[in-house]
């Protein structure tokens, strides 16, 4: 078990794998914060599977067409922050039912990934790591990208941190506050697709959307108040991925998916203990009366 963190000490790539960890959690547990209490999860699921499509149209503009300087993160960027302003404009906007837009998004947005992963020339091998991320390939240039993102999420909260809380919590009170309730839900949607674009790279993209919900869904059945859970969300995604990185470096194991396994066991357990305290306090009362 201590295998790992052997490894941290010797190689570059494990110390890289921690500080990603370390610096996505506080975007992860700030914006899974909103997104679990704005109760926006199917949506940002929607944005995560539709980053596949930009991904690979990357790429094959990498390969077929020689754009070296054409990366993948960007592809991944452009395509999710315009599922969010599609999924976005069409929820505030548009007669169109909101799940049918997202669906539409999710589906084409996936299809489009595998056509392009298709036609790219000797590419087979990469699809995985887009799928289910690996962590452990993290370079330095990723990790000064998820900085900004920190840098920029955690300014953005502190800026805007009222109207988020009014818009996530009641949209009539904040329009009596002369909010613009539309911006701010646009620019919610657009700090949840930059950190979902993140997190594809620690456990990809088909495993995005667990990470970005549970530890703030653990948190919410014990904070007090938004600053609390953001803070305890953030604490608990660090430690599940840390703990993952932990127990899958030794078997050889795929440590997204390990990550996620040990989030939902939390999750579970969080649950488990949840409904047992309420039978537990409930025969306690029958007991009195």
């Amino acid at each position: 078990m201590l295998d790992f963190w052997r490894a941290v000490g010797t190689q570059p790539l494990a110390l890289n794998a921690v500080l990603a960890a370390l610096l996505l959690s506080v975007a992860c547990g700030t914006v899974g914060t909103y997104v679990v209490v704005r109760r926006i999860t199917y949506i940002a699921a929607g944005v995560a599977h539709c980053v596949l499509g930009g991904m690979g149209a990357a790429r094959y503009l990498q390969v077929a067409w020689g754009w070296h300087f054409f990366h993948p993160l960007y592809g991944a960027l452009a395509s999710a922050f315009l599922a969010a302003a599609v999924i976005g404009w069409v929820s505030m906007s548009s007669r169109e039912r909101e799940d049918s837009a997202i669906s539409a998004v999710w589906s084409v947005g996936m299809a489009l990934g595998v056509i392009f992963i298709y036609l790219t020339p000797g590419y087979t091998t990469d699809l995985m790591g887009y799928l289910f991320g690996n962590i452990l390939l993290v370079s330095r240039y990723h990790l000064y990208f998820i900085l900004l993102l920190d840098l920029t999420v955690v300014s953005l909260i502190l800026y805007r941190f009222k109207e988020f809380e009014a818009v996530c919590f009641d949209e009539e009170f904040a329009r009596t506050r002369n909010i613009n309730v539309r911006f701010i839900y646009i620019l919610l949607l657009a700090v949840t697709a930059l950190t979902v674009v993140a997190l594809s790279m620690i456990v990809g993209i088909v495993l995005v959307i667990a990470l970005l919900t549970l530890p703030a869904a653990i948190a919410a059945r014990v904070a007090g108040s938004i600053a609390q859970m953001m803070l305890l969300a953030t604490f608990l995604c660090a430690a599940c991925c840390l703990a993952g990185l932990t127990l899958s470096f030794a078997p050889d194991l795929p440590a997204g998916p390990v990550i996620i396994i040990i989030a939902g066991a939390l999750y579970v357990l969080t649950v488990g203990a949840a409904w047992l305290r309420q039978r537990l306090g409930g025969n306690v009362s029958r007991t009195g009366e």
